[in-house]
């Protein structure tokens, strides 16, 4: 029995498994394999190309399938569908695993680059922050729903409604009075957290040389070059710097046919975290452009003319990821064209 590719459907307690060998014959087919023997199961294999999906524990998979010689790719879940013989209606795990050993054998296929456990610790950092960002906006919304109740109605800037709020609890009855004075202590609380972890993200930026080098260019912080770090590494997983934009969702979809060329929006596929930072960075660059008088701004406030503000920002940004790729495959440092 000699097998070339196997496919892995991974979950929670059972996996399914499915390889072929040199024919594309079906040789393993493991429909139920359990949690505790998939890794001793693997181990016993001769080293070929492992395929899996990309999902919560891939990265952890895929570390140790390597340790025993195996050739192993992440793909993400929307390729693999296709290879679905089944189609949707007859999804299950095992039709999953041969569609993913189908897949991992494509010779264009697109994978997923895999994580050290340093960068997925790293990342960590960025998820939890961001958690927390996404609580306090919660909690300030939900106080601007309970004081509309009682007439008091607030802007949506965070800080106003600090301010404000903390002037409306004495001209509520009682109970009112408690519940928003403990939301109001929720938004304190989760302030000092971020707060924490961004100094935390401070931290790994000023430690790592790349990271210092990324932050030399315009749009570019501690959040956005921390989180490009962990997420690509040197960038040898993408061939050039669109490959990388393209990856991000920063590059227009495609809807060509008879010759004719036309182009739509932007495709938002990809880490729409990382799509985010370039975004907001790209905001600061475009709003800065207007002040200064190098090459770089002359160019965005010609295009923000010509084209509008929002695609001059996601122009600014598919700029950045590409200049970023630069940087980090060549190992240079930004240098701006006077």
């Amino acid at each position: 029995m000699t097998i070339i590719a196997i496919g892995i459907d991974l979950a929670k307690n059972v996996f399914a498994v499915h390889g072929v060998n040199e024919g594309g014959k079906a040789v393993l087919v493991r429909p139920t394999v359990k949690r505790d023997a998939l890794l001793e199961m693997v181990a016993k294999l001769p080293p070929c190309l492992i395929g899996m999906e990309a999902c919560s524990g891939a990265h952890h998979w895929a570390r140790e399938f390597a340790k025993f010689g195996h050739d192993v790719r992440i793909i993400a879940a929307k390729f693999v569908a296709p290879y679905r013989l089944s189609g949707r209606r007859g999804k299950n795990d095992a039709a999953d695993a041969q569609a993913i050993c189908e897949a991992v054998q494509r010779p264009h296929m697109r994978f997923v680059p895999i994580k050290s456990e340093d960068a997925q610790a790293r990342l960590s950092i960025h998820r939890v922050r961001q958690g927390f960002v996404e609580q306090r906006t919660a909690t300030i919304n939900r106080i601007r729903g309970l004081l509309s109740e009682y007439g008091h109605i607030l802007p949506q800037k965070a800080e106003v409604v600090r301010r404000e709020a903390g002037r409306c609890l004495e001209d509520l009855p009682g109970w009112a009075n408690t519940a928003i004075g403990d939301l109001l202590s929720e938004v304190h609380r989760l302030d000092e957290r971020i707060a924490e972890y961004d100094r935390h993200i401070a931290v790994m930026a000023q430690a790592d040389e790349r990271c210092r080098r990324l932050m030399g260019m315009p749009g570019i912080g501690e959040k956005t070059a921390t989180a490009l770090m962990a997420s690509i590494g040197n960038g040898h997983d993408f061939k050039c710097g669109r490959q990388l934009a393209a990856w991000l969702g920063l590059v227009p979809g495609q809807y060509s046919s008879g010759g004719k060329q036309r182009l739509g929006r932007i495709t938002k596929a990809g880490d729409s975290y990382l799509r985010m930072l370039l975004i907001l960075g790209a905001r600061s660059v475009v709003v800065a452009a207007k002040k200064k008088a190098d090459r770089l701004s002359r160019w965005v406030t010609e295009l923000v003319n010509r084209r509008g503000y929002w695609k001059a920002v996601v122009a600014v940004a598919a700029k950045n990821a590409r200049m970023a790729w630069a940087m980090l495959s060549k190992g240079e440092a930004f240098e701006p064209i006077s």
